[in-house]
């Protein structure tokens, strides 16, 4: 069987660096746009076998041919459009270049419009960017899957970044404040882990099961409460649930602040389902059963991700995770006893992956 090849762009970030990783390991060709070959996640990612780089920015005036040289001899692409620059254009101008060369299935990665559901609810505006390609990309016609991420399990972090921080308490446990009513259930993803070989399956199933369906890419339905009994779990530590206001302690983009404002007017008092009328986590599952739940998440990586960014909160010793918790079997699986202490062990090869692009001045979590 000949190798595939496939496109990716902003490929150092979660997404595509993650399926990157996987199409590697099963000996396709990756032709991967970075913005800069500079940084821990590009550094890696050029380690790899079967990775080339097409290095240039997306915003700039040599789009075209950036793009005309990503595209070129290539039938699948998975395409994760970001913030930087104008979001929109840069996604018609990829479905473009992919439906003049020829490209016979590409996954793009979208978001919902929650105004289009004529419920009163605004529209997020990182969000709907990617809806408006997504509907561009329906118009022309092009063998589309549109795969609807959710929350990342990576997203967190003690660091005071908003929306997601892990707030260390004085006796070593923590805190998770956010907007999201504390019996929604919210879609959760390990970004690093799953979407590489769910995206995988999905080019292996091909167009023709896949050609125009929305895919939700989550592996876990948990309320707030509940995320944070298995985060518990995991980390050994007491974690609780604040139903309360984003926390804005570091300058953000202007453009973030907006989106945080709306999402926690859309999502959190109004109340809107994250995904609506779509469904999870079956359908993640039925495409990729070897999930990371957010309690190995807390567990395995958690630490190790922290102690990468310069945090060494799991070298002391912090209270144990209380006996009774939050029943939040649903049905998924068992879960693992709690207070049991997470050795961190370090053998100086790991890379760090937690908020890669942290020093960039537009940086959010969840961004990419």
């Amino acid at each position: 069987m000949p190798t595939k090849t496939v496109a990716t762009i902003n490929s150092t970030g979660r997404q595509a660096a993650s399926f990157i990783r996987a199409a590697s390991a099963v000996g396709w060709h990756v032709k991967a746009q970075i913005r800069s070959n500079e940084g821990l996640v590009a550094e890696e990612l050029a380690d790899l076998p079967n990775v080339e780089f097409i290095e240039g920015d997306l915003t700039g005036p040599d789009k075209k041919r950036l793009l005309k040289e990503l595209f070129t001899n290539v039938k699948i692409a998975f395409i994760n459009t970001t913030h930087w620059g104008d979001e929109v254009a840069i996604g018609k101008a990829c479905a473009d270049a992919a439906k003049k060369a020829g490209v016979a299935h590409f996954i793009y990665s979208s978001m919902p419009d929650h105004s289009t559901f004529g419920r009163g609810w605004r529209a997020l505006p990182m969000w709907s960017a990617k809806f408006a390609i997504e509907n561009y990309v329906r118009q022309l016609g092009i063998p589309a899957t549109f795969v609807y991420t959710g929350i990342y399990n990576n997203n967190f972090s003690s660091l005071p970044y908003p929306l997601f921080q892990m707030e260390l308490q004085e006796d070593g446990g923590f805190v998770w404040q956010a907007p999201f009513h504390p019996d929604d259930p919210l879609p959760w993803l390990d970004a690093e882990h799953d979407v590489g070989p769910a995206l995988l399956q999905i080019f292996q199933m091909g167009p023709n099961h896949w050609k125009g369906q929305r895919v939700t890419l989550a592996f876990e339905k948990l309320t707030p409460i509940q995320c944070c009994a298995r985060f518990a779990r995991g980390v050994g530590r007491p974690v609780n649930y604040v139903h309360g206001p984003i926390k804005i302690q570091l300058p953000i983009p202007s453009g973030y602040q907006e989106q945080l404002d709306i999402l926690a007017e859309t999502l959190g008092a109004k109340r809107a389902p994250y995904f609506p009328e779509l469904e999870y986590p079956r359908e993640g599952r039925s495409i990729w059963e070897g999930y990371r739940g957010i309690e190995e998440y807390a567990r395995e990586v958690f630490p190790i991700e922290e102690a990468a960014n310069g945090l060494r909160w799991m070298d002391e010793p912090g209270a144990s995770t209380p006996s009774e918790v939050v029943d939040d079997t649903n049905g998924s699986r068992p879960m693992t006893p709690s207070g049991i202490p997470t050795p961190v062990r370090f053998s100086g090869a790991y890379t760090p992956r937690s908020h890669p692009e942290g020093l960039d001045r537009d940086f959010f979590v969840g961004s990419t």
